[in-house]
């Protein structure tokens, strides 16, 4: 029987995948380590014809820039770009003494990380005490979080855009 690479085979399926299930299996992989978007974009450019190239070429665009879920991936396209906007690092590795922490949106001349919660983040006290500890453990460092919701990211991107504006505008040195 023949054998072939993951890249490939999720390349080769991406066509035959419900629309909305796609890009949830390729962030997945990614995430998981089973794979590299640079991988994928090799594997892709075997297929010049594939159906929904385009789709998934800009989905492994945004992997690639270091978004790491659909709400990031919507964040990256509709709030998080544009004038007024750093270059964000994205998945950002701070130390922290002997931890190590992944950031969504490191801002690096503000110090500022934007975290994007998704919808069903924080669903109980336990995870939302996380959060906070390693916020504060963050403020240590002089690192500001500012956490959006899914809801608030979603139905106020105009607002989102203008506070983040604010606090990096407020963060940055002066002269």
């Amino acid at each position: 029987m023949p054998v072939t690479r993951l890249d490939r085979t999720l390349v080769d399926c991406w066509p035959l995948l419900p629309a909305v299930d796609r890009p949830g299996l390729v962030i997945r992989v990614v995430n998981d380590r089973l794979t590299t978007p640079q991988r994928l974009v090799a594997a892709l450019a075997e297929v010049p014809r594939l159906t929904g190239r385009a789709a998934m070429r800009g989905l492994l665009d945004r992997l690639a820039a270091g978004c790491r879920s659909p709400l990031e991936i919507w964040g990256h396209d509709h709030v998080f770009i544009g004038p007024g906007m750093p270059a964000f690092a994205r998945q950002a590795r701070v130390r922290v003494g002997a931890r190590t922490i992944y950031l969504d949106m490191f801002a690096e001349t503000e110090r500022v990380d934007i975290e994007l919660d998704g919808a069903t983040s924080h669903g109980n006290p336990a995870e939302r005490e996380i959060d906070l500890r390693r916020d504060a453990l963050l403020a240590t460092v002089g690192i500001l979080v500012v956490r959006f919701s899914h809801r608030r990211l979603l139905t106020d991107p105009a607002q989102v855009r203008q506070e983040t504006r604010a606090i990096l505008a407020n963060r940055r040195p002066r002269p």
